[in-house]
């Protein structure tokens, strides 16, 4: 009797290779769990890769393709990236979603850029483990062949310290000009309004959706542990589901035996893999697939 069910040993490759077709099925059960549609970002945390603008047209392109009246959902998994690409997914994806709103879906990890897509949904599904992150920029440089990264709040608040501190002396300038030479003020300029940048970016998200009856003053205040590593004290620092919902965010938890949980947790550990192993991003809904090849 003819069959179309796949040889054996074409489900193993397939299963081993980690292709489209294995997370389909996974796709659709979350989907009907859900009742809107699943598009999946992810960015690989091994390789570096950050979230992009070209990620931005990717996703819109996929959104095209799909009927989105009753929304969706962002299955979302990323380092972080660039500020400017972040807003721009979040106003693609207001502008696709047939209700004005998305939700996102962190399984795993959502930092930096990613966490500021999070602003912008509606709300954010969470597991007992998931992360989001600190939106602080940083400046990475070398050093005697090594890469250093550093928080651009510390680098202007340790400027304008050490600049006080040679206004007031009395004495001897020496040291503190010999120290602010290392500085130059054009980069703190530049550096002040990345940082402007970001939390307006960050605010506006907010102010615009999950936390629209907040003034942005008091939307400020409430995820200043988000603006800057006073709290946090270094940008790779986890903030939880129970410390994301304390600062406004409209956070779904959910249980380890959650039927979307469940789903959305062996998605994440797939597309994690291929991300890890194959290929160095994936964004993908049931019936298409986009991947950056490693380079």
């Amino acid at each position: 009797m003819a069959t179309t069910q796949k040889p054996v040993i074409g489900q193993v490759i397939d299963e081993r290779s980690q292709f489209h077709d294995t997370r389909k099925p996974i796709i659709n059960r979350l989907e009907k769990e859900l009742g809107r549609p699943v598009v999946s970002l992810f960015t690989s945390f091994k390789y570096p890769v950050i979230l992009s603008d070209d990620d931005a047209d990717v996703l819109e392109s996929i959104l095209q393709t799909m009927n989105l009246q009753e929304g969706f959902v962002l299955l979302l998994s990323s380092p972080g990236g660039s500020g400017l690409a972040a807003e721009r997914i979040i106003s693609i994806c207001r502008k696709y979603s047939g209700t004005g709103d998305y939700w996102v879906i962190v399984p795993g990890k959502a930092k930096s850029a990613a966490t500021m897509v999070c602003f912008g949904a509606s709300k954010v599904f969470m597991g007992p483990a998931s992360e989001l992150g600190p939106i602080d920029p940083q400046l990475s440089i070398s050093e005697e062949g090594r890469e250093k990264r550093f928080s651009l709040c510390n680098v202007v608040t340790s400027y304008k310290e050490l600049f006080n501190l040679a206004t007031k002396e009395k004495g001897n300038l020496q040291p503190y000009l010999q120290q602010l030479q290392r500085y130059d003020a054009r980069e703190i300029k530049d550096f002040e309004d990345a940082i402007s940048l970001s939390e307006d970016i960050a605010i506006r998200a907010l102010k615009t959706g999950m936390m629209s009856s907040i003034a942005e003053a008091e939307i400020k205040k409430q995820i200043k542990v988000f603006l800057t590593p006073e709290e946090t004290k270094s940008h790779g620092r986890l903030i939880d589901r129970e410390k994301a919902e304390s600062c406004g965010l409209t956070i779904e938890k959910l249980n380890l035996n959650s039927k979307i949980w469940k789903a959305s947790y062996e998605l994440h550990v797939r597309l994690n893999m291929f991300v890890s192993s194959q290929v160095a991003k994936c964004i993908e809904s049931s019936k298409n697939s986009y991947i950056v090849n490693l380079q």
